[in-house]
């Protein structure tokens, strides 16, 4: 073999992987096409339930060191989420793609793993012990396990012809970062009468301190071919015909057309291969859930393949993969089409449409309404299936961040190892089998026993034996 995962693809998704394996202790390859890393902006904000993920591996606070990057309130189908800033330890923050990219590129180079870039993967095989994976320039890798990261328009998908249904694009909208005058800092989605909207999201500032926004536009003759070239012209005529002489573009740094296709692959995983982020699921960019469920992707599959690779994995641990993100990402492709619909995308004006987003509107004033969907849209939500959710409540569930006195939930994940929480001091006999995958913690804290896997989600609680949920997902004991 000539490393053990290979990560094709270098994006958000494949960089968060790249440190899970790190973090585990599995030699790793990033493989990207692309001779260097992009400079585009692209998604532009990081949910909560990313930021713990982060904060779970010491990264936040870099992260968050590298500029200006503010909480920001979240919505849904553009009605305000006011009450999300304060639903969550973490609220959203305003983190931009090329920001988070760059950050991991720094990082993961510090601890050795540099991106091998201009590598173009043309062609795979796989067998029961590996994956060789082809380039274009005639090299070959060999490796145990390959992650497609590599985007909506995958190779590696392409190459394993795995299905890809949903439904394709019917129309674009034009996505652009500016700098603008004239900008109410409250302006988020603007809707006029005629059909023709604009949704404005900050982006934190260039470098000389001057404030970045992504602008969208949309509305009737707004859906052109996605190749036919953005031009500032273009981008004033919109934010004319929206904000009339209130709102004029000072400077346009980057844009493109998106479509509305709406797919994701029928498996997530095909023998020794895994599709990841884009490579599994695409849909209209609302909320950056593109780019945090890619990430949480990685963050479910990294521990389970430095599971299998250490060979302590139990037999079914890597299918759990497919069995815990398909239904995530589904989910999250429903939210977005019912937000579409919502938004009026394509600009019809219909009447029955207008009808169901005013009631709408007027429901998602109510807290209990505000908390669900600030729940959805941050991954808060998130449910995985599995043994012990009919019994109690944290199963499945992302770990509550207690203070157990020398440390938080989240400073003891550091390790990339699980966590057992054994506040009584009832479990030390039983842990020792597995202390060289698991950590027992939290003697005395108050708290009530759990077991927290290493991407920070309860797979057992209660006052029952963990032996069995020890077993279930850290293998056999020494």
């Amino acid at each position: 073999m000539d490393t053990d995962v290979l990560i094709v693809g270098a994006g958000p998704t494949g960089m968060t992987l790249a440190n899970e394996l790190l973090t585990a202790g599995v030699p790793t390859v990033l493989a990207d096409r692309l001779a260097q890393r992009s400079d585009l902006s692209k998604a532009g904000g990081v949910q909560s339930r990313t930021l713990e993920a982060l904060d779970q591996r010491g990264l936040l606070e870099p992260l968050l060191a590298t500029g200006d990057h503010p909480v920001t309130t979240g919505h849904f189908a553009g009605i305000p989420l006011p009450l999300q800033r304060t639903r969550h330890r973490l609220p959203w923050r305003s983190v931009p793609q090329v920001v988070i990219e760059g950050f991991f590129e720094q990082h993961l180079a510090a601890h050795g793993l540099h991106a091998r870039r201009g590598h173009e993967l043309v062609g795979l095989a796989q067998d029961d012990n590996g994956v060789t994976a082809a380039f274009a320039d005639g090299t070959t890798l060999r490796s145990r396990y390959l992650v497609a990261a590599d985007g909506a328009h995958s190779t590696v998908r392409s190459l394993l012809g795995a299905a890809f249904p949903g439904q394709p694009g019917t129309l674009t909208v034009t996505a652009a970062d500016v700098r603008l005058s004239g900008v109410d800092p409250s302006t988020s989605h603007t809707w006029n009468e005629d059909g023709h909207w604009a949704a404005l999201f900050p982006l934190g500032t260039d470098a000389q301190g001057r404030r970045l926004r992504r602008l969208v536009l949309g509305g009737p003759g707004q859906s052109l071919p996605r190749d036919v070239p953005v031009t500032e012209d273009e981008i004033r005529r919109g934010l004319s015909t929206v904000f009339g002489t209130r709102m004029h573009l000072l400077e346009l740094r980057y844009a493109r057309r998106i479509t509305n296709a709406s797919r994701q692959a029928e498996q997530y995983r095909h023998g020794r291969v895994f599709l990841a982020g884009d490579a599994a699921h695409v849909h209209l960019p609302l909320g950056a859930q593109g780019m945090n469920t890619g990430m949480q992707d990685a963050l479910n599959l990294g521990w389970k393949l430095g599971a299998a690779v250490h060979g302590w994995a139990p037999k079914a641990l890597l299918d759990t993969y497919h069995a815990e993100r398909h239904p995530v990402g589904a989910a999250v492709l429903r939210n977005v089409r019912a937000q579409s619909l919502l938004m009026d995308w394509a600009g019809t004006r219909d009447p029955e449409v207008l009808a169901a987003r005013e009631i709408f509107t007027a429901m998602a004033q109510l807290p209990d309404v505000q908390h669900h969907l600030a729940d959805l849209m941050s991954g808060m939500a998130i449910r995985y299936p599995m043994p012990g959710t009919e019994t109690h409540s944290l199963v499945g569930r992302p770990a509550p961040d207690l203070d157990l006195g020398p440390a938080r939930v989240h400073e003891l994940l550091r390790s990339g190892h699980g966590i057992l929480l054994d506040p009584a001091d009832t479990f030390a006999e039983v842990a020792d089998a597995w202390s060289d995958r698991v950590d027992r913690a939290g003697q005395g804290a108050g708290t009530e026993p759990m077991l927290i896997r290493p991407d920070g989600y309860v797979c057992w609680a209660g006052a029952d034996d963990p032996e069995p949920a020890l077993e279930r997902w850290f293998g056999e004991p020494r």
